[in-house]
């Protein structure tokens, strides 16, 4: 039988299975004793490993299996749940992920779980208690235990006879090195040129990607010394500390405690790889169908076809003198307008999906920061363009770590505080106009703005007369800048303000924009502001001499006729009074280099005021042509990255109209 037909099938069903186990999981936590939510994850279980077997991935089907013997356990009262129990499943469950994201990526979704299946064989048994979990010092670095097969054995037994050493050698790089990646390949270099490499931890791939936390490790066989081979890595820029132990030793170590799968290995994943989570959703009603992406993707890019023959119906209608004929294109404007509605409507899908993640995430991250921590997730069924939930994902997993690392306090500080010591972080999602908003809030300490201001002066973003006149939010936007961080002691989970730029150009990339709230003690606020759809615009279409430009109306606060005299100048820049402030003016033609300009001079000028976050800048057009509903399209390959244009449209007359990206234009 053909299985590449329903691999798809198989992923879909896969995703929303390991879903549905991680949201009953999350409830069985919290309710041990309810039985139905056991019975829920058996049947999920139990789908799942029918639905890999019959795809022949072995490795998901012999882990499944053996998590529902500890389930079946559990249903039959023979098996208490506790939290140590509840970590192993969801490791299991991480492990599955990556298999599946790797069938999804045409790999073989293979991996070695023997480890893991033997550690739920001894829950099983009721040989293992999982209230007592010991971990090796390279564990805690997220490095996994050792896990040999039988050939790797033979040939470390092989070698032994003929005089090597076999080592467990572990390597543990600084906390501020960059090239993780380079230096791990220097080490594998070193210790090739004295020994032989049987496996590293995590596995070559991922230590060329540089996804790994400080630490990794190697099983050696050399005919040097362990004090050698430390020498001979600690030589190594970057490199914080060698332990090179004697891998017999080591694996005896293991056998006397039972195997562990390490949680954090699993975490530690999850925090530099945020991709191979995916986006998964919930399971479907009856009366849903699976639909390809990529149809209604056809779907849309023929309505915009429809849409711009619209508008060329339209002017034709207006310059047409047949009353007939504008009734008709009046009613197809109508009919049109509802399917444009209903289009966008399918590729909306619910922010839930991003949401999901987090609960599991969150659970993780308090248990190794020694915090309690509860997640409220508010409007997650509010719904966002297909294009944009793809893209939010990774600046909230940031935004959410900041909170949790930095933001939360410990318990017995929230207590001096007066605080419970159990922290709050709530994810809330809601419609307003146009726009979706996201907000992350916690109950933590809040932002301390005389230290946000003072590493402002030292990396010279700021200076003191400067710091004077700022508002708190004006304050707070400078945590976002590059390489911004009050973080006395940078963690592997976060810094405040590392990496929080990154997030900043995100969030703008995707037309929308990031605010901050913040109150001393009390906690803080990230705000952001999202458009509901990327792919049609409300724009303001406007006149620079014979050429015709679309403005975004979610970027313009207001259209102004400026009187020539009423021009100003500050260090050789135009700006403009507006409403009390100083307002910069950048002109169209200049900025685009417009032919045509013609010789008269100018009574007033037509000014569009945009804004992107507290800043305003004025566009100096020639005139306003009226609102319009367009199409965005790409430059193509061919004209990526023009100054200040994120696309084109075809107008009803059939002329190409750029389209202006103003957050590129304010100064």
């Amino acid at each position: 039988m053909e299985m590449n037909q329903y691999i798809d099938v198989f992923l879909d069903e896969s995703r929303e299975h390991l879903q549905a186990v991680n949201d009953h999981l999350l409830k069985l936590e919290k309710q041990p004793g309810e039985l139905a939510i056991v019975n829920e994850i058996f049947r999920s279980a139990h789908t799942l490993k029918g639905m890999a077997a019959t795809m022949g991935f072995e490795d998901i089907a012999s882990l499944t299996h053996q998590m529902e013997n500890v389930l079946d356990k559990i249903r039959n009262n023979e098996l208490a749940v506790s939290t140590e129990l509840i970590d192993i499943v969801f490791l299991a469950i991480e492990y599955m992920e990556e298999m599946v994201n790797e069938i999804s990526e045409g790999k073989d979704g293979k991996k070695d779980v023997s480890e893991l299946i033997h550690r739920l064989e001894q829950i099983e048994k009721g040989s293992v208690s999982t209230s007592e979990t010991v971990v090796t010092p390279t564990e805690k670095k997220g490095v996994a235990p050792i896990a040999l097969d039988e050939y790797q054995l033979t040939v470390i037994s092989q070698a032994e006879e003929q005089g090597f050493h076999s080592y467990h050698l572990t390597v543990e790089l600084t906390e501020d090195c960059i090239l993780k990646a380079a230096r791990a390949y220097m080490v594998v270099e070193a210790l090739e040129s004295k020994g032989e490499i049987i496996k590293t931890f995590p596995e070559v791939e991922e230590l060329e990607e540089g996804i790994f936390e400080g630490a990794f490790s190697f099983v050696v066989l050399s005919k040097e010394s362990a004090q050698t081979l430390e020498a001979l890595i600690t030589n190594i820029s970057e490199v914080k500390k060698v332990d090179a132990a004697s891998l017999t030793s080591v694996m005896n170590d293991q056998t006397k405690r039972e195997p562990q799968a390490v949680e954090e290995a699993a975490v530690s994943k999850e925090e530099t790889s945020i991709e191979s989570n995916g986006v998964q959703g919930k399971q479907g009603s009856s009366k849903t169908i699976r639909v390809n992406l990529e149809r209604i993707d056809d779907l849309m890019n023929l309505f915009e076809e429809v849409v711009i023959d619209r508008s060329r119906l339209e002017d034709i209608a207006k310059r047409t003198d047949n009353q007939e004929l504008v009734e008709t294109v009046e009613h197809m404007s109508r009919v049109s307008e509802d399917m444009q509605s209903l289009i966008l409507t399918m590729r909306m899908v619910p922010v839930e999906q991003v949401f999901n993640r987090f609960p599991r995430m969150v659970r993780g991250l308090a248990k190794d920061l020694d915090k309690k921590i509860k997640l409220e997730i508010i409007g997650a069924e509010t719904e966002l363009d297909r294009t944009v939930i793809d893209e939010i994902g990774d600046p909230l997993v940031h935004l959410i770590r900041n909170s949790l690392d930095h933001g939360i306090e410990l318990p017995a500080e929230r207590t001096q505080s007066g605080k419970p010591e159990e922290g709050k972080l709530t994810l809330r999602a809601y419609h307003s106009g146009n726009h979706v908003f996201i907000e992350i809030e916690d109950d933590g300490a809040g932002i301390n703005r005389d230290k946000v201001e003072a590493k402002a002066m030292e990396n010279g973003l700021l200076n003191s007369a400067d710091a004077k006149h700022l508002t708190d939010e004006e304050a707070f936007q400078l945590i976002l800048s590059s390489g911004f961080s009050t973080a006395e002691v940078l963690s592997d989970i976060s810094g405040r303000g590392v990496g929080l730029d990154v997030v900043k150009n995100k969030i703008e990339s995707l037309g929308g924009q990031i605010t901050i709230e913040s109150v001393k003690g009390k906690g803080s606020k990230f705000s952001i502001q999202l458009p509901l759809t990327l792919s049609i615009l409300s724009t303001l279409l406007v006149n620079v001499r014979k050429e015709i430009y679309a403005v975004p109306l979610s970027s313009i606060i207001e259209t102004v006729l400026l009187e020539e005299e009423k021009i100003m100048y500050a260090h050789g820049q135009k700006v403009m009074d507006f409403r009390g402030s100083i307002v910069p003016l950048v002109s169209l033609e200049e900025v685009f280099s417009v032919p045509g300009r013609e010789t008269r001079e100018e009574d007033y000028h037509a000014i569009v005021i945009v804004k992107k976050g507290e800043k305003l800048t004025g566009l100096i057009v020639d005139s306003f042509i009226g609102q319009k509903e367009v199409v965005l399209k790409s430059l193509g390959n061919y004209l990526q990255d023009v100054f200040a244009i994120s696309g084109a449209t075809i107008l009803g007359d059939g002329t190409v109209s750029l389209i202006i990206d103003p957050n590129a234009l304010i100064k």
